[in-house]
């Protein structure tokens, strides 16, 4: 059991007998009144958003997962397909478990599978940042470097971002998976 205090971006609760990660939080001291910590919660099952506020101190079941290194193969419908590289096995999870990340998958890239006591894959964690491609933006002009600003720029998994306007088509690009923000170029 854990409490409010030890709530995180990306903890995994049991509550109300559904799986919910946290995707995010704020802790708020009112003048008056108790203080509370406001949510928005994923249910891992269907990826249903929810938003609920717990007060001060009010206890959590934790859901305790452990953490495997797979390959992201391919997708398949609505299914994604990652297997273990020391076992070779695959494990298939649905687009609701995956939600937001999804945009970030590229082939063959390593991931952390989060899976539970049954070994069941739950969810996955994605790395900081991502290096992908730039297949449509609109062509840089001599002198944006010098007037800044930024344009739209459609990545080979199917994100838009926002590059700045010297960027071109073709050019690799780190983004940060947690924000979905241009961190440079590769």
């Amino acid at each position: 059991m854990a409490t409010t205090a030890d709530i995180r971006n990306g903890l995994v609760i049991n509550w109300n007998n559904s799986l919910y990660e946290i995707d995010s939080f704020q802790h708020v001291k009112p003048g008056k009144g108790g203080a509370f910590v406001r949510t928005r919660l994923r249910r891992l099952s269907d990826g249903a958003i929810q938003e609920n506020t717990f007060r001060a101190g009010h206890s959590l079941d934790v859901v305790r997962l452990e953490t495997r290194e797979m390959e992201y193969l391919y997708s398949d419908g609505d299914l994604f397909y990652f297997m273990n590289s020391k076992t070779y096995d695959q494990v298939p999870l649905s687009k609701e478990q995956l939600g937001e990340r999804i945009p970030y998958l590229k082939e063959n890239m390593v991931v952390k599978v989060q899976v539970d006591e049954e070994e069941r894959a739950i969810t996955i964690e994605l790395p900081p940042t991502v290096e992908l491609k730039i297949v449509e933006t609109d062509p840089g002009v001599r002198g944006d470097t010098v007037s800044g600003g930024s344009k739209p720029a459609k990545l080979e998994t199917g994100i838009v971002v926002q590059v700045p306007l010297f960027v071109n088509e073709g050019t690799v690009v780190k983004v940060d998976t947690r924000s979905g923000a241009y961190l440079g170029r590769v």
